[in-house]
């Protein structure tokens, strides 16, 4: 297994190769503009960066005895996918669990889709953390379940908030990556 910086320090190098960094002027979901733009999904839904996102998460999961992983959709579900399998793999399974950004109207009318139950433990990812709106929405849907959450994950911390907001919330956050206000990412 990949040493932890070596893992993170290659999976930088691929967002990189892949183009998931761009600079110019972007909006931003949460509000606002950037002068650069990270697209996750470039790199979560990339062979190499996907399995490299998994084990770069899965130490910590093992770590605070989460019993399942989610996410908000879409930037969330490539990675909790990825976890999920990589966790199989390495025989300590962690089941996935994807939240709406509103309840089903029919059928089971869930917001939480996967083996949700009450009195589990739950890590939350997205792929970047700017304010944070689309972690706290997917934390609340998953406390409605009556669950716990043991961890807030991200790709890449923007220093924008959001980071900030989980931690004065009671939430312990943590980024592989974290950006400054030009854009320079680096291993955290």
């Amino acid at each position: 297994m990949q040493d932890s910086f070596e893992s993170k320090s290659r999976l930088l190098e691929v967002a990189k190769e892949k183009g998931a960094l761009l600079f110019g002027e972007f909006q931003l979901s949460a509000g606002g503009t950037s002068s650069y733009y990270f697209d996750g999904r470039l790199l979560t839904l990339d062979p190499e960066g996907s399995y490299l996102t998994a084990k770069c998460f899965l130490p910590t999961l093992l770590d605070c005895e989460a019993d399942a992983i989610a996410g908000p959709t879409l930037g969330a579900d490539p990675i909790v996918a990825a976890i999920a399998a990589i966790s199989h793999l390495e025989g300590t399974p962690v089941p996935a669990l994807i939240v709406r950004k509103e309840a089903k109207g029919y059928g089971g009318k869930r917001s939480v889709e996967g083996p949700v139950r009450e009195g589990m433990k739950v890590a939350v990812v997205d792929d970047t953390c700017t304010s944070g709106a689309s972690l706290f929405h997917a934390i609340a849907e998953i406390e409605k379940e009556g669950c716990e959450i043991v961890k807030v994950l991200s790709i890449l911390d923007r220093r924008a908030g959001g980071s900030e907001e989980c931690a004065r919330r009671g939430y312990e956050f943590l980024s592989i990556f974290a950006a400054d206000n030009d854009g320079n990412i680096s291993v955290v």
